[in-house]
């Protein structure tokens, strides 16, 4: 069987939120404030490959600053527990943004996830986006809820917008509340940092990071409907990734133009196409967010249907974006050597072939031969059957990279020499490890990402608070 066929085809604390003003600020208000000095990012990690799916887009520079409207900083606050890397990120849009967000599905669920959660479900728009390292904020109780609504009132004051226009997210520590004063005091810095450069950006992608190595930043260019709009993110993520969501966070802006309902059916699809696809370890955190933007201002027809072309084309562009960052968290995975991709098709629905997918990619001893260079491809059969998915056995077919292992439920003869080979030389550039499942004769396609499991992750979580 050729491997071509197999290419086509994620408590609420009893808290009330405090009263909200009724400022507003216009969109020059922002403009006020000037970049002063934005920290030489890359000095601390690299940024990440770019690994963007193939698609109707142009990548650009600018991550989260690429689409008209979007400023960014990032700084160090003092807030991590040793050295100078920037801890602290904003993001900000010159206008009202629709919002839309997605969050850990975990029920100790931090402060923040909270907040959020409870703002978006009172408005449709954002201006800004607060987000630090260092500690969590989950685990800690009414204290910390407070906390976060200390953070925002202070932000929301400086930057003349409602409370309700700022969100929240932390990453870090569990258990460990905010370090608040240093935060509020950092404040005014960090907005007098804002750009709309690619530097903002990344200066706030590099914010964002714990364990990363590398940090998440992306953006594309496109048409839709006949208008260019342009879409960018971060992400940051390493370790406890599993999905429903991980340790990650994100924010996705666009200066496209969409009504709040559609978007937020579109950034969920989104979510659950890349982001709940991806697994390093098996453990979903606390504090897991994405939160994505619209800010209208490119100028294109408004999409009020999901079904439109124009809907559906911003929709794969959407997609694209998220599985870039979502492939780049898994790159990223701790300890490991190389990206694992999982391609499932034949399934009876996507749903179907994602959950094959997941399952494959989430199996400590398929990760474990990958690492090891051992194409055993029982593990990958195994995978697949517990995974909850009828399928006819005989119709299950296998390849590692383009090396055919099963077919038609049939271990087929193979070059264990050239299949351990190609394992060695992914690990040997942090490159992919492509596998290929067929299932059937369905429609169903997804895929999943993970990564190898190497001795160096358990180093790393044994040590991670000494």
């Amino acid at each position: 069987m050729n491997a071509a066929v197999y290419h086509h085809c994620r408590l609420t604390p009893s808290v009330k939120l405090p009263g909200l003003s009724s400022s507003k600020l216009s969109p020059k208000c922002f403009r006020l404030h000037v970049a002063s000095s934005l920290t030489d990012a890359s000095r601390y990690v690299s940024a990440a490959p770019i690994l963007l799916p193939e698609g109707p887009w142009k990548q650009i520079p600018g991550g989260v600053t690429a689409a008209d409207g979007f400023r960014a900083a990032g700084m160090y606050g003092g807030l991590r527990a040793k050295g100078d890397k920037p801890d602290l990120a904003l993001v900000v849009c010159d206008v009202d943004a629709i919002s839309a967000g997605s969050f850990t599905t975990n029920i100790v669920a931090a402060a923040p996830v909270e907040y959020c959660r409870k703002t978006l479900e009172m408005t449709e728009t954002a201006r800004a986006v607060l987000i630090n390292a260092g500690q969590a904020n989950a685990a800690t109780g009414d204290a910390g809820y407070q906390d976060v609504i200390e953070c925002v009132l202070n932000l929301s004051n400086l930057l003349q917008v409602k409370p309700e226009e700022v969100l929240v997210e932390s990453t870090g520590v569990i258990g460990q509340r905010i370090k608040k004063d240093a935060l509020l005091k950092s404040l005014s810095r960090l907005i007098n940092s804002l750009s709309s450069s690619a530097e903002g950006a990344e200066s706030a992608a590099v914010a964002i990071t714990t364990t990363d190595l590398v940090s998440k930043s992306v953006a594309i260019e496109t048409k839709v409907g006949g208008s260019k709009i342009r879409i960018g993110g971060m992400a940051k993520g390493s370790g406890m990734i599993h999905p429903n969501m991980a340790t990650m966070l994100g924010v996705v802006t666009t200066d496209a133009a969409v009504s709040s309902d559609v978007w937020r059916k579109m950034v969920k699809i989104s979510v659950d196409r890349s982001f709940n696809q991806i697994t390093v370890d098996g453990d979903t955190s606390t504090n897991d967010a994405v939160i994505a933007l619209a800010s209208g201002l490119s100028g294109s027809t408004r999409i009020s249907s999901l079904d439109s072309d124009e809907g559906r084309q911003l929709q794969t562009c959407l997609d694209g974006v998220m599985k870039g960052l979502a492939k780049s968290i898994a790159w990223d995975g701790e300890g490991a050597t190389c990206l694992i991709e999982v391609n499932v098709n034949g399934a009876n629905t996507e749903a179907e072939a994602a959950k094959i997918a997941r399952a494959v990619a989430s199996s400590s001893l398929v990760k474990a031969a990958v690492y090891g260079r051992d194409p055993n491809w029982g593990r990958i059969a195994c995978a697949v059957g517990y995974a909850g998915i009828p399928f006819l056995p005989n119709q299950l077919c296998i390849l590692l990279g383009d090396v055919l292992l099963m077919e038609g439920g049939q271990p087929q003869p193979f070059d264990r020499s050239a299949a351990s080979n190609y394992l060695r030389k992914a690990g040997e550039v942090h490159g992919t490890v492509a596998i290929h499942i067929s299932v059937g004769n369905g429609p169903g396609c997804g895929q999943a990402w993970g990564c190898d499991l190497s001795y160096d992750y358990v180093k790393i979580n044994a040590e991670y608070t000494t």
